[in-house]
């Protein structure tokens, strides 16, 4: 997945908030914690992780693994759906934001 896209408008918030606030860059990068750019990609690493286990758990039983039950499977490929639909509003109302932010008058 291209997170370019995503980094750069982070990027052009985060350069907003510090004129807005009249912030250097090393007062807002001193704050604790992890960053909500590093947030958001380790929240994409586990719907990525969340879809891959979903498709390796309906692959196994396709072939016939007696150790995967359809349960575990329709349940998995279901939690792994809803995080990605999780995900896509997370990312709509970034973009929201950011627009919102964009046509704001200075």
């Amino acid at each position: 997945m291209d997170t370019g896209g995503i980094d750069k408008v982070l990027s052009e918030l985060r350069a907003t908030a510090q004129a807005a606030g009249g912030k250097s860059a090393s007062a807002a990068q001193a704050t604790d914690g992890p960053s909500f750019g590093d947030a958001l990609q380790n929240a994409l690493a586990e719907v990525s992780a969340a879809q891959q286990d979903a498709q390796q758990m309906a692959k196994s039983f396709s072939a016939g693994d007696p150790n995967v039950n359809l349960q575990d499977v329709m349940v998995n490929l279901q939690k792994a759906n809803l995080s990605f639909q999780q995900m896509t509003q997370v990312r709509n109302k970034l973009v929201s934001a950011y627009q919102d932010i964009m046509n704001m008058q200075v």
